[in-house]
């Protein structure tokens, strides 16, 4: 479905990212389940969200991964410090030396591969990655692909294929070429805040490793925003993104730092996932889970749409998120429908199923009311359908 939308696309991103889920109260049924984090018990999913470039609108899932890590055997009881160093020693050469498509890397590879045969031809298709992503295999695979981009933060001070020059230093030599304004989003170390970011760019080639059969260098376009002014006791913003789109104006360079911002959209979905559709809640056997999070992620991915379209078109028509059947049974459901059926009185009227008290001092409407409201919508949408078949 998702990629029948993207195909009316000539351009369209790819924002990935990946979450772990946490089920480490479970105390039975265990099997399925694997280490996370420290000490955590849980599963990994790898989400990768197609988003409208232009304007940052979700239009669906594209590729989803969900898996969950080996536990590590237990250490021999008198194990002596000297034999647990030679233990550890051995277990990292043999990671080492395990083939990358037994890596939890390749996912962001496999992101790639994966969507360019789900996807038309007739659209491209960027990535969008964190620093996670920034590893050579996903610039040699975008070598071997036909329709497909990427866009990833910079984590390696890598080598430039000249001079042994450097990343940072060969960026931080560039001239600023333009100020651009943004909008930072709240998360857990930071307030949400507007900024100002100076930004340089230019071409460059970086060196590939002596591991890759095909030693030509990978040509990238780099795009370096900082913070101006970072307001006192906030982390300064500094973004040292890779892109292999040609970035050879100014227009260029602020759309590429746009899309870059677009990637909170995958952060928005897992929070949704999380909050909202409480999947972190439920104790069930890790088949029966993985099937449950295959449905919740549709939900989530619609509950996504709806938070944005709220957000940004307040006003439009409430036809654009709600099929006519859900519309009828809110205008049912609500006391006093108006004339004209808009987003935000949609919005309002799913809440108000899952128990929004709009009379409690306006209080904003939140992810867990939409949810619950959501659900019982499909409810009422699903019983009407029994209804009308018998």
């Amino acid at each position: 479905m998702t990629a029948e939308t993207v195909a009316e696309h000539d351009v369209v991103l790819c924002v990935g990212d990946t979450t772990f889920l946490d089920y480490g109260s479970i105390k039975a049924k265990t099997e399925g389940y694997g280490p996370i984090g420290k000490g955590g018990n849980g599963l990994i999913l790898h989400s990768a969200l197609a988003i409208e470039p232009q304007n940052g609108e979700s239009l669906g899932l594209l590729w989803q991964k969900l898996w969950n890590r080996e536990s590590k055997p237990k250490p021999p009881v008198h194990e002596t410090p000297t034999q647990k160093k030679q233990r550890q020693a051995q277990a990292r050469i043999k990671a080492r030396n395990r083939p990358f498509e037994q890596k939890e890397s390749y996912k962001w590879v496999e992101a790639l591969s994966t969507v360019e045969s789900l996807v038309s031809h007739h659209t491209r298709v960027i990535h969008v990655f964190d620093r996670e992503g920034d590893i050579t295999e996903v610039f040699d695979k975008i070598r071997q692909l036909q329709h497909t981009g990427i866009l990833v933060r910079a984590a390696h001070n890598r080598s430039i294929d000249s001079d042994s020059e450097r990343l940072w230093s060969k960026l931080i030599a560039q001239p600023s070429s333009f100020e651009q304004e943004i909008e930072l989003p709240q998360t857990g170390q930071r307030s949400a805040r507007k900024t100002k970011l100076a930004v340089r760019f230019c071409p460059l080639n970086l060196r590939t490793p002596y591991r890759f059969d095909n030693r030509d260098p990978l040509p990238v376009y780099a795009v370096y925003a900082t913070e101006i002014d970072c307001p006192e006791g906030e982390t300064l913003i500094e973004w040292m993104l890779l892109t292999t789109e040609v970035v050879a104006d100014i227009q260029t360079a602020s759309t590429i730092l746009r899309w870059y911002t677009y990637r909170w959209r995958v952060e928005e979905y897992h929070k949704i996932f999380k909050s909202g559709c409480q999947v972190e809640k439920y104790r069930l056997a890790a088949d029966g889970m993985k099937t449950l999070i295959g449905f919740l992620s549709v939900i989530a991915v619609e509950l996504l749409r709806l938070t944005y379209l709220h957000r940004t078109q307040p006003l439009a028509l409430a036809i654009e998120i709600l099929n006519p059947l859900e519309l009828k049974i809110l205008k049912a459901k609500s006391p006093k429908p108006p004339k004209i059926l808009t987003i935000n009185w949609a919005v309002e009227a799913v809440a108000r199923l899952g128990g929004y008290l709009e009379h409690r001092s306006k209080t904003p409407i939140g992810i867990q009311v939409l949810w619950r409201g959501w659900l019982k919508l499909h409810d009422l949408c699903e019983g009407w359908q029994l209804a009308k078949d018998t």
